[in-house]
């Protein structure tokens, strides 16, 4: 077990990177900053050559693997972040220095036990990019196909163990304070971070992932994902059938090809809520440098690393939230956080519908380039706070992906209305899936199911509830406080962690 000087150490470490780079400059200056991690900022700072330009992508990128998929989900909001530093992260997207290509060779010759040459008439050496897991190669099969080759960077996995491993002791220390902090479950939080790193790290799972994803969105046609070869993908290697186009972090090329950026920023809407809504399935790395322009005004994407699942009720539940927010009707949506338990019953449902009108209210009918985030961002935050709304760490992975598609989309078409796009689809399958005939089949398959599963729910009873045996019930145990020895700990690891971490703190929304 790692000891608690090890992470103290490491949490310092990343502190004393970010100030070096100047990347805590902006959290110190802010007005809204609490002064407890302005405090803590000036001192990360102490002694640091602090350059004028903040260097954020050097910044994460000295720190790790684990930080720079921060900074990629930043790069896609210049609303929150600013658009210099959006220009600074999204070198973090795919324009990390590359691994040697002799390095490379030799990862994928253990992957595949024989030398690459075998499967590939030709690889180029220069990569066409350099990502924080992995980087990418074109090649030609020895069929002549011209494919992509994704391979993980030596050592990738170590360096993500050793960060979660101190994500992990940082967010047991912050839970244990109770409060506020405990309301946010950072330890959950982390978990389940870890278990999508775990996905992502093996590329036999992403290329399953393609696989699915390709076969659930048949139905949008114009949303495209490249095949898999499978007989040349490994745990460590994928190869994927090329894709010719162009980026859509690179609006001005777009143009000047001719495409229709706001038909595209429409595209990526709907595939994404056919994927989230519809499907349950989504890809959950939808930043500028996985999505490619196609001709006909189509969108490629790649990276199938991180994706998301989500069950029907919650889908429902989202689909009817979608709905009452375009609508304005707030008493659904509030009704509907109580049914699914993200607010306490103790609440009063007319009162959560009213602080979500103050919210939403303001913002409908708004292009986004027209709203304030910030204050909305601001306005959602202390409605989980007032409403003692925990983290729900399942919801994490789809809120990510909707921050990127708002701001992918908003790259794209600065005038586009994500409420008026999102309409036509949501509206549709609220018609189609919740109307009449759905809920009376729905109705039927439930019953008939429930009763198919009453002889195993009679098993499970008297299992649960079995005949007396011959000790007497246990009496009562009253609770009693356990004192932790070594508090002191986790009060540091919290202030270290905020200091590390205080680049992100105005991005952060846990609903």
């Amino acid at each position: 077990m790692t000891q608690a000087t090890t992470h103290l150490w490491r949490l310092v470490k990343w502190g004393r990177i970010l100030a070096r780079h100047g990347a805590l400059r902006g959290i110190e200056r802010d007005p809204n900053t609490p002064t407890p991690v302005r405090r803590l900022v000036r001192i990360a700072r102490i002694g640091a050559r602090v350059p004028k330009v903040p260097a954020y992508a050097d910044a994460l990128q000295a720190i790790g693997p684990a930080a720079i998929k921060l900074g990629q989900t930043l790069a896609t909001r210049p609303d929150i972040v600013g658009e210099d530093a959006v220009a600074d992260l999204m070198r973090l997207q795919d324009a990390l220095p590359p691994v040697p290509y002799e390095t490379i060779h030799a990862a994928m010759t253990r992957a595949f036990g024989r030398d690459p040459s075998a499967l590939f008439a030709s690889i180029d050496p220069v990569p066409v990019g350099a990502a924080s897991i992995a980087q990418v190669h074109r090649a030609v099969t020895t069929d002549g196909r011209t494919v992509a080759v994704k391979v993980l960077r030596p050592g990738v996995e170590e360096d993500f163990a050793r960060a979660i491993d101190t994500y992990q002791w940082a967010a047991a220390q912050m839970e244990g304070m109770g409060g506020e902090l405990s309301r946010l479950r950072p330890r959950l939080v982390i978990e389940t971070f870890k278990r999508w790193t775990a996905r992502e790290l093996d590329l036999r799972r992403e290329a399953a992932s393609a696989s699915e994803l390709a076969d659930s969105m048949a139905a949008e046609p114009d949303f495209f994902v490249p095949a898999i070869d499978w007989q040349r993908t490994s745990g460590k290697v994928l190869t994927l059938e090329w894709i010719d186009g162009i980026k859509l972090s690179n609006r001005a090329a777009l143009i000047e090809a001719g495409y229709d950026v706001r038909a595209l920023a429409n595209t990526l809407v709907h595939a994404f809520l056919r994927q989230a809504i519809a499907e349950g399935f989504f890809h959950a790395d939808m930043h500028q440098g996985n999505l490619f322009a196609l001709p006909g005004n189509k969108i490629a994407a790649i990276d199938f690393g991180i994706m998301g699942r989500i069950d029907r009720r919650a889908r429902v539940w989202l689909a009817e939230i979608l709905y009452g927010l375009i609508t304005g009707n707030y008493k659904r949506v509030a009704e509907i956080h109580f049914e699914a338990g993200y607010v306490p019953a103790h609440h009063n449902v007319a009162e959560f519908a009213t602080a979500l009108r103050a919210v939403g209210e303001p913002m409908r009918g708004m292009a986004v380039k027209d709203m304030s985030i910030g204050m909305m961002l601001d306005g959602l935050f202390n409605i989980t706070r007032d409403f003692d709304m925990q983290t729900q760490p399942h919801l994490l992975l789809l809120q990510k992906t909707m921050v990127m598609v708002e701001g992918v989309a908003t790259s794209l078409d600065p005038d586009i209305n994500l409420w008026d796009a999102a309409a036509p689809f949501v509206t549709e399958w609220i018609r189609t899936e919740l109307g009449p005939e759905a809920f009376v089949a729905d109705r039927i398959i439930t019953d008939l199911r429930t009763f198919a599963r009453l002889p195993e729910l009679i098993r499970n009873i008297e299992a649960r509830y079995p005949a007396p045996g011959g000790a007497p019930p246990m009496p009562p145990l009253r609770e009693i406080e356990i004192v932790r020895i070594g508090g002191g700990w986790r009060y540091a690891a919290v202030a270290l962690l905020s200091a590390a971490l205080a680049v992100a703190a105005t991005w952060v929304v846990v609903t």
